[in-house]
């Protein structure tokens, strides 16, 4: 299936662990990855990867994109980081999704993208220091999808990276129902018998493919 890239935003100070399991497994299911930096120059993570990435922010289009992955970083706390809130802006005008954890929320939130929008982050005053409007939408919840004010938004906090792409599967299509379940209690809950579920799954896709 030719499906158009997800693109994940890459900065200096990026949290390494928050968007593996969603770009890992968006991969897998045969959407390309692409890394959208501020310019062309290499960042490193707060991990100390450095990444180079594929294209500069000013090129990025959301006519090109599946989704927009916004992971956390320590400038999001300040204003450096702020062309990526407006670039989900566009997005979400678009009616292409977005995805932000952690400190991309805030982000969001000084953009005034959660102000009418259901969301989550890593705890509610943390948005509510940005002077947002959008405290009453605020959801205390693993990962929340709203989908209600056009353009689907994810939000989660730093802790919950696993329930971040389980919704993002959910959104894309990439797992279902049953399926879906399994993935998220085996990576979050380490449930063997869901093990079992999506080797069976992953059985029977092969099956149709044969």
């Amino acid at each position: 299936m030719n499906r158009k890239p997800v693109h994940l935003a890459v900065y200096d100070t990026l949290a390494d662990w928050e968007t593996g399991h969603a770009t890992a497994y968006l991969a897998r299911a045969g959407y390309g990855i692409r890394t959208v930096g501020p310019s062309e120059a290499p960042v490193t993570s707060i991990g100390g990867l450095r990444i180079t990435p594929d294209l500069a922010l000013a090129a990025l289009r959301p006519e090109d994109s599946s989704l927009l992955i916004l992971p956390g970083a320590d400038l999001w706390d300040t204003s450096d980081l702020a062309p990526f809130a407006r670039t989900a802006r566009e997005f979400l005008a678009a009616g292409v999704p977005v995805a932000a954890i952690c400190g991309a929320t805030a982000g969001l939130a000084r953009e005034g993208l959660l102000d009418t929008r259901d969301h989550t982050s890593a705890v509610s005053f943390y948005l509510a220091a940005t002077g947002y409007g959008g405290g009453e939408r605020y959801v205390d919840a693993d990962a929340v999808t709203d989908t209600a004010a056009g353009g689907a938004l994810i939000t989660a906090g730093p802790t919950e990276p696993v329930a971040f792409a389980r919704e993002i599967f959910r959104l894309l299509g990439v797992y279902e129902g049953e399926v879906l379940d399994a993935w998220y209690r085996l990576f979050h809950d380490s449930d063997p018998a869901a093990y079992a579920v999506l080797q069976k799954a992953a059985a029977e896709q092969e099956g149709a493919r044969g």
